[in-house]
């Protein structure tokens, strides 16, 4: 069977992204078991959101990585500066970054978002608004 360099490169980067959700519950962090239905748990802050969801790619440090795969950095990123764009790639994700539409709620995606934009080196501080999130939201895309 041939497989392609590409989707080599995006099966390597969502096995390191589920080995590191595994490294975290085997460590004894349940808060970071957060599958399923996202109104039946309380919202995360930003840097929870970060830490359970991005930190695996982007880095702690927000410096993403190159490897198996290319994951853009978020430190020092002018594409920040309006949050309409970072809102966009969290609900519909990039390239092999998946889409979070559905897995996590405009609260915490408007949370994680302020986040990035305040830290890492972004000095974006107008915090991002629920509505700014709701209303960019389309259709959930595995429904």
């Amino acid at each position: 069977m041939n497989i392609s360099p590409t989707f080599r490169r995006r099966l390597a980067a969502g096995l390191a992204c589920s080995l590191w959700a595994a490294i975290s519950w085997a460590d004894g962090d349940s808060s970071s078991h957060l599958g399923g239905d996202p109104s039946l748990r309380p919202a995360l802050d930003g840097a929870q959101v970060y830490r359970h969801y991005c930190m695996a790619c982007h880095m702690a440090d927000g410096q993403g990585a190159q490897g198996a795969g290319r994951y853009p950095a978020l430190a020092d990123n002018p594409r920040l500066a309006a949050p309409g764009y970072p809102i966009y790639v969290v609900l519909n994700g990039q390239g092999a970054m998946p889409w979070f539409n559905g897995m996590l709620k405009d609260e915490e995606i408007a949370n994680v978002v302020t986040h990035i934009r305040t830290h890492f080196g972004n000095a974006y501080t107008e915090p991002v608004k629920v509505e700014e999130v709701t209303g960019m939201r389309g259709p959930v895309p595995h429904e």
